[in-house]
């Protein structure tokens, strides 16, 4: 009676790990533009986990990793000049996040604090989070928890590309990521 007492105590604090659904994800950056129009792009190979105990995943870790070499814009030779001049795929071929706290703020809204790594260089970042709910995939039967992520940071905190003057690109850019996790 008392292993089963404790055995269902225990099952309260399991530890899932969480897995990215990727049909149903996006890893997308803007960029001002010689100061006047917004370009978007987005990261087309990336992966990420998630690992909490909690339903409301305030202990949850999370870890990502996008390819540099998947950006696209959608103009070839743009693309070229992100992937060759600014993030020098060859010699970075990632990107990186790794999570240290997601703290809630009100509701459905989150704080995720972590480090970032672009270009070999390491930096702090919080990134604004909303948990948009849970709901059972009609295909695979599965639940799937879906979050917005949201956040900025300065290029050049990373040494990415040089001055607007030279390349007509802003030095703060706004990265999104739309996800959804299912259990592993």
């Amino acid at each position: 009676m008392l292993i089963s007492a404790i055995a269902i105590a225990m099952a309260g604090f399991a530890q899932n790990t969480y897995t990215l659904d990727k049909n149903h994800a996006r890893l997308t950056f803007t960029a001002l533009h010689i100061g006047i129009s917004h370009i978007d792009g987005i990261f087309k190979i990336f992966d990420a986990t998630l690992v909490s105990s909690k339903d409301d995943f305030s202990d949850a870790k999370i870890e990502m990793t996008a390819q540099t070499n998947s950006l696209t814009t959608e103009v070839a030779p743009r693309d070229e000049d992100l992937r060759d001049n600014f993030l020098e795929t060859e010699k970075y071929p990632t990107l990186n996040f790794k999570s240290t706290s997601l703290t809630r703020t009100i509701g459905n809204n989150y704080k995720l604090k972590g480090f970032i790594t672009i270009h070999g260089v390491t930096k702090p970042i919080v990134f604004d989070v909303v948990f948009n709910g849970k709901g059972q995939n009609p295909h695979t039967k599965k639940y799937s928890y879906g979050f917005t992520i949201t956040g900025k940071l300065d290029r050049t905190d990373f040494n990415v590309g040089a001055e607007p003057i030279l390349n007509g690109v802003g030095y703060e850019i706004d990265l999104k990521a739309n996800v959804e996790f299912i259990i592993s």
